[in-house]
């Protein structure tokens, strides 16, 4: 006979939302992408979100000299940068990455 303990599983989590890369969720978050982008795709918008010389500007403001070294620095420092823009920079934003993309 086994002990009831045995027989209780772990809670289940919601898997979808642990397969979606961090920067897909950033830009999910802020209103730059939609959800249902692809990730490919949204990698891409991520990394012209990252080359746009406002978001550069305020990255740098986020964490003067610290030089980022990873990858996920990156995405917290653009995700910071982008959370201290208003909602009017963030429109003006998603229409410059808008017209790259075009």
């Amino acid at each position: 006979m086994k002990h009831p303990k045995e027989n209780k599983r772990a809670p289940h989590t919601h898997r979808s939302e642990l397969v979606v890369p961090s920067y897909h969720r950033i830009l999910v978050k802020h209103g730059l992408i939609e959800k249902t982008l692809s990730i490919s795709d949204a990698y891409e918008v991520f990394l012209k979100v990252g080359a746009d010389s406002e978001v550069q500007k305020l990255r740098r403001e986020v964490a003067p000299g610290y030089k980022m070294k990873h990858v996920p620095a990156l995405y917290l420092a653009t995700a910071m940068a982008l959370q201290g823009m208003t909602k009017q920079e963030l429109e003006a934003l998603k229409s410059r990455i808008e017209e790259k993309r075009v």
